[in-house]
């Protein structure tokens, strides 16, 4: 059992404790401690980040699990530790606290969505950018909702409240009663329950800050429905808060900057910049279209007829996607046309579907089996790839076994 210091004092970043086991894992090494100021992953709260040293070795922690015995991952540098020995542990405080500002934040959140909308959260995840909560809510959510929401919490954000954490055996009825969830039966004791007057009552195992004042701000960034009944709720706290906001409000600006009217707001420059290129699209759409009629008919000219279908066969230097394009379109366009198209590593069999007595997909079975490759398809287009020849002798293989069955 290792003695969990940060559960006694959340603010504790450093502290000595002895090794217990130590056991390497690939290029990283395993500590067991007989007690720990490292937060385990749980709970959506990530675990803590910091250093390990003793003489002659040091060790940088970057994953720590477990309930029970709380075991400590990280890069060696130095040699293996032995068990009894003493060590000096030191946390990433700037990490640890922002955590504990999000964890506490997300108590706040969740409860203010609790108290107006009757959303219970059904799920928290602490991640490096960004947090989230899943809220159980039937309605639509809106971004005066949400402004409604953060105003709320902000405000008991700088009321300066105590965060108060307590440990029971068992819970008595009367404070389980105010919990904001029904406790689940998988919850075994010591249970430990985390309270803000007036505002939250619930069971959690994370580290807090003492007081709401530290939270500094509560700022949503996105939200979306992810399910009938089921929202997603992004939000940061903290110097995480300025932090996206700053990148937020550069990407912003830059984007504005890159516009040629670039006036406020970003929304009506990006409607404008999205018609013209609607237009623009619309003008290459055109454009290729009107080639492709151009390049169908100096193929057509140089058909091969054979039992009076016209068999259009070429090398293609476009990739695969836009060659299909024009392929389909060259025999939808002209009945009784056939079409055999070789480019860089890919063929495409294709037909008008008047044309009967030949399946495409049946062409490439026949041109595969002596070519290689692999590949599939259909009645009226094929496509394969990875053949062991070139374009050309592929290409030729596909006249020669359209010719034999046709002819």
């Amino acid at each position: 059992m290792t003695e969990k210091l940060f559960y006694a004092n959340a603010y504790l970043w450093e502290a000595g404790a002895t090794v217990q086991k130590a056991e390497r894992d690939g290029k990283n090494v395993k500590l067991l401690l007989d007690r720990t100021i490292f937060y385990p992953e749980g709970g959506g709260q990530p675990s803590d980040r910091g250093i390990i040293v003793g003489e002659g070795f040091r060790i940088i922690v970057e994953k720590v699990d477990g309930k029970d015995e709380i075991w400590h991952e990280g890069k060696l540098e130095g040699r293996l530790p032995e068990a009894g020995e003493p060590v000096r542990l030191i946390l990433d405080a700037e990490w640890r606290y922002e955590n504990m500002r999000q964890h506490t934040g997300q108590h706040i959140l969740s409860a203010v969505f609790k108290d107006l909308y009757d959303a219970n959260t059904t799920g928290f995840q602490i991640f490096e950018a960004y947090n989230k909560i899943e809220i159980d809510y039937l309605g639509e959510l809106t971004w005066e909702m949400i402004f409604e929401v953060e105003k709320a919490a902000n405000g008991i954000v700088w009321s300066d409240l105590p965060v108060e954490v307590e440990v029971y055996e068992e819970l008595p009825d009367e404070l389980r009663k105010k919990l904001r969830k029904e406790l689940s039966d998988k919850v075994q004791p010591p249970i430990r329950i985390v309270s803000i007057p007036g505002v939250d009552v619930i069971p959690c195992g994370g580290t807090h800050v003492r007081s709401t004042r530290e939270v500094g701000i509560i700022k949503v960034v996105n939200f979306y429905r992810k399910s009938r009944k089921l929202w997603r709720i992004e939000f940061v706290c903290g110097n995480r808060a300025l932090k996206y906001l700053d990148e937020l409000m550069a990407d912003y600006w830059l984007s504005l900057d890159e516009m040629s009217n670039k006036n406020r707001p970003l929304v009506e420059r990006v409607k404008e910049l999205k018609a013209e290129m609607e237009k623009l699209e619309e003008e290459k759409d055109g454009l290729r279209r009107e080639l492709w009629r151009w390049k169908a008919k100096a193929l057509l000219d140089n058909a091969e007829e054979i039992n009076g279908i016209r068999v259009v066969s070429y090398i293609e230097d476009a990739p695969m996607k836009d060659a299909q394009a024009f392929v389909v379109y060259l025999v939808d366009k002209n009945p009784g046309t056939v079409a055999l198209v070789a480019g860089e590593n890919y063929a495409i069999f294709a037909k008008n579907r008047e044309v009967g007595g030949i399946s495409m997909r049946d062409l490439l079975g026949k041109v595969l089996s002596e070519v290689g490759g692999g590949g599939g398809g259909s009645e009226t287009l094929a496509r394969g790839g990875g053949f062991k020849v070139r374009p050309e002798e592929v290409l030729e293989t596909a006249r020669r076994a359209l010719s034999a069955h046709l002819g």
